[in-house]
């Protein structure tokens, strides 16, 4: 289900970064959510999604910061293009970065990357626990809601590489103490030497696909629902053989970024390949993203 929202306002918050808040053309209370979750904007030909980075407890408003991509495609300069007055299809919102309960917190931010971390931030600073931001970017005017974040005094550090170089991530994650959880968000080498150095408690949040360099063998599905049993080649996903087979499979990036094709798994072994799934819930193998991922066994059962 998308709602169309009303663009109410408009902002430059950073070199090629557009700030928007969205409401109902009407008023009126929007769908409730938590830190760490994005919005579809619902655009035409395609569809993006967009982290929340207002207030959750501003259940009139949805607010989205958008960088411009120049080697994108189309997605950010069509938000780029909106206007206050102008319509938007918005569907959500979903959450796949969720703020857990930890005894501290190390946020690690990287340009764009800030925008589903800047509501966990008030969260958390309202519990009292122990956190601390380290944000980078390539610029310091490339880097959107300085002015706002440094109220929060000493707890963020402002990091442009132009000034500092790149971030030095051993040392934060060393300085990180028992029970802290790591959230971090930004470019793809960000995230993967963060993971590289394997912090126990990391959550990681993308916005572009990983590289699939995985091998592609055909397999087969069966969809528990009627018992039909789909072969699936090896140059096809399993949302495209669904869908050729006329079943509707709510899906958006198609990329294994959004979570919006999540299926639920009852037999086989799934071959997972996005970007959403934790590590312990791809070991628990209940569900799987259609769009991008594949098997490890003959055959998987799926709840369609």
């Amino acid at each position: 289900m998308t709602l169309e929202l009303l663009v109410a306002g408009r902002e430059e918050a950073a070199d090629d970064v557009v700030r928007l808040t969205l409401r109902a053309p009407g008023g009126g209370v929007l769908p409730p959510w938590e830190p760490g979750a994005h919005v579809d904007l619902v655009l035409p030909g395609f569809v993006r999604q967009y982290s929340l980075c207002g207030d959750p407890a501003d259940a009139t408003t949805y607010v989205v910061a958008v960088l411009r991509e120049p080697g994108g495609r189309g997605g950010s300069a069509y938000v780029h293009s909106l206007r206050v007055g102008d319509r938007v299809e918005v569907a959500g919102p979903r959450n796949h970065f969720p703020l857990v309960d930890a005894g501290g917190y190390l946020f690690i931010a990287g340009g764009i990357g800030i925008t589903p971390i800047l509501p966990m931030l008030d969260a958390v600073a309202r519990s009292g626990r122990p956190w601390q931001l380290v944000y980078g970017g390539r610029t310091r005017s490339s880097m959107a809601f300085t002015t706002g974040l440094a109220r929060h005094g000493d707890r963020v550090s402002f990091r442009p590489q132009d000034e500092h170089g790149l971030l030095d991530l051993p040392a934060l994650l060393t300085s990180a103490g028992p029970g802290t959880a790591v959230y971090c968000c930004g470019p793809e080498p960000l995230l993967a030497a963060v993971e590289a150095l394997g912090p126990a408690d990391l959550h990681v949040e993308r916005f572009t696909a990983q590289p699939d360099d995985g091998p592609r063998t055909a397999f087969e599905v069966e969809l528990a629902g009627s018992g039909r049993v789909l072969p699936v080649p090896a140059d096809r996903s399993i949302l495209e053989v669904v869908e050729a087979a006329g079943l509707s499979v709510l899906s958006s990036c198609r990329e294994g970024t959004c979570g919006t094709c999540e299926t639920g798994v009852l037999g086989g072994e799934p071959d997972h390949r996005d970007a959403v799934l934790t590590a312990q819930e791809r070991a628990e193998n209940e569900v799987m993203m259609l769009c991008v991922s594949r098997s490890c066994s003959p055959r998987l059962v799926l709840d369609l």
